[in-house]
């Protein structure tokens, strides 16, 4: 019996990628596309939720093929994202009118992801404190408490490591590992082996053109390549979108939620507030924040679904380039360095609440103005150490609460709600990759304006 059922919402599935198809052949635009997926694989998932019990059999071995669509589609983007950085990050140096250039684009692009990662610390500490949350008022279970002591045993691997190792770490020592993931910053380490390729193809471009120029041509046949990987990829995203979201709310913990509604509500709160002021920040350096918000949406949906920041990359670049006008060399790199950077929702909103929420149970006021001073910075210097030593938002919260000298294990409550709270997170994170790539564009006079303000100029190489 359970085989049938599992083979009818197996069927279910592939009705549903077949409505998928149908609209493509129709021609609707990939934006819609998107959020038909979305749309379907929300149904999808509450209708398992509703039929069956979310731990039963029926519901994991249903989840496990589900997956091959899901996350078989961010390992498609994960296979992707290192080809690419690295062919794209080459030829937008070789392309660059002055070499000085490049130093400038990286500097903007980290100072505004580390200044909106401080702008998202405030936000979570007035969220935390508007919403009253204590650590206390939350009972533990046995698999949170499991979870605390688990961040505890987790906890000497970050406090081992100094700023000056972290961005030791940064540095690629074997590049071909990098290649293959190997580290936490791995994704960081081919950005700089590519800039360094660059840089070097410049300097043989003046003393041995001829050498150069054949590099340069095989640079360009391999970069044409890999956009058509892809272009071709990213064209299966609303089905990815589908698979993905059908087992995030076929696998939710609705009574945890329930539970912990308020820390759930006050999240999505902040996470909203942190998007507002991306908003007004592109209205600032007058661009159409609105214009901003429609080009950026299908991104952002697949983020929220697949959790994933480096697998956002690929469409992340995309996006700012045919979308919004950036510059292919800031696009590049604003979505590699926002993958690991200056997370505004993993390494700012998070750990900022958690340490607010903390704060009361060790007899410290969380608003006092010298714990929130120390508070900001640690998060804004932080934000590179979530890269340092990876993990995303877990990390985040090791790393600042030790900082802070309050006790890990009482993050672990939080256990059944984290991927709910993730999905926001991340959709903020990479939304605060573009906005860097978006600003520093304006501010070095590279953004194409035209392309900004068209409103069909949204992923035209995948909407067929």
């Amino acid at each position: 019996m359970d085989t049938f059922l599992i083979l009818v919402n197996i069927a279910i599935m592939f009705g549903l990628i077949g409505i998928l198809f149908y609209m493509q052949k129709k021609h609707l635009s990939f934006s819609k596309r998107v959020f038909a997926g979305l749309g379907l694989g929300i149904l999808l998932g509450a209708f398992l939720q509703l039929a069956y019990n979310p731990d039963s059999a029926i519901v994991s071995t249903t989840t496990e093929w589900y997956n091959i669509v899901g996350r078989g589609y961010v390992s498609l983007l994960m296979m992707i994202v290192i080809p690419l950085i690295m062919v794209s990050i080459v030829q937008s140096i070789i392309n660059l009118e002055k070499s000085a250039e490049l130093g400038k684009m990286a500097a903007w692009i980290i100072g505004i992801l580390v200044a909106t990662a401080m702008a998202a610390a405030i936000v979570g500490i007035s969220t935390a404190s508007i919403f009253n949350l204590d650590a206390s008022q939350i009972e533990a279970g046995q698999s949170e408490t499991d979870r605390g002591i688990a961040l505890e045993e987790r906890l000497p691997t970050v406090e081992d490591m100094t700023i000056p190792q972290q961005i030791l770490s940064f540095i690629p020592s074997n590049p071909f590992a990098d290649m293959t993931g190997a580290r936490a910053t791995s994704t960081i380490a081919v950005v700089i082996f590519s800039i360094i390729i660059g840089v070097a193809v410049l300097g043989v471009r003046r003393k041995q053109p001829e050498q150069a120029a054949r590099f340069i041509d095989w640079v360009n046949a391999v970069y044409a390549v890999v956009m058509r990987i892809v272009t071709l990829i990213l064209r299966l995203t609303p089905y990815g979108i589908l698979g993905l979201m059908a087992v995030t709310v076929a696998r939710t913990d609705v009574a945890g939620i329930l539970e912990l509604g308020k820390f759930v509500g006050a999240s999505y709160v902040a996470l909203l507030a942190m998007f507002i002021i991306h908003l007004i920040v592109v209205g600032l350096f007058g661009l159409n924040p609105l214009t901003f918000l429609r080009k950026v949406l299908p991104v952002l949906g697949f983020a929220f679904t697949s959790r994933s920041s480096a697998g956002t990359i690929p469409l992340n670049i995309q996006a700012q380039k045919n979308s919004l006008g950036v510059h292919e060399g800031i696009a590049n790199m604003s979505a590699s360095f926002g993958a690991t950077i200056g997370q505004n929702g993993c390494a700012g909103i998070y750990p900022a609440m958690l340490a607010v929420m903390i704060a009361p149970s060790q007899g410290i006021d969380p608003l006092a103005p010298g714990f929130i001073v120390q508070l900001i910075l640690i998060i804004g210097i932080s934000s590179f150490g979530v890269a340092g030593v990876g993990g995303g938002a877990t990390f985040a919260a090791l790393i600042v609460l030790s900082s802070m000298n309050l006790p890990v294990a009482l993050a672990g409550l939080l256990i059944s709600v984290e991927p709910l709270i993730d999905m926001g997170r991340t959709a903020l994170n990479v939304n605060g990759a573009m906005l860097s790539g978006t600003l520093t564009s304006r501010i070095m006079k590279k953004l194409n304006i035209k392309i900004y303000n068209d409103r069909n100029a949204i992923e035209k190489d995948v909407s067929i």
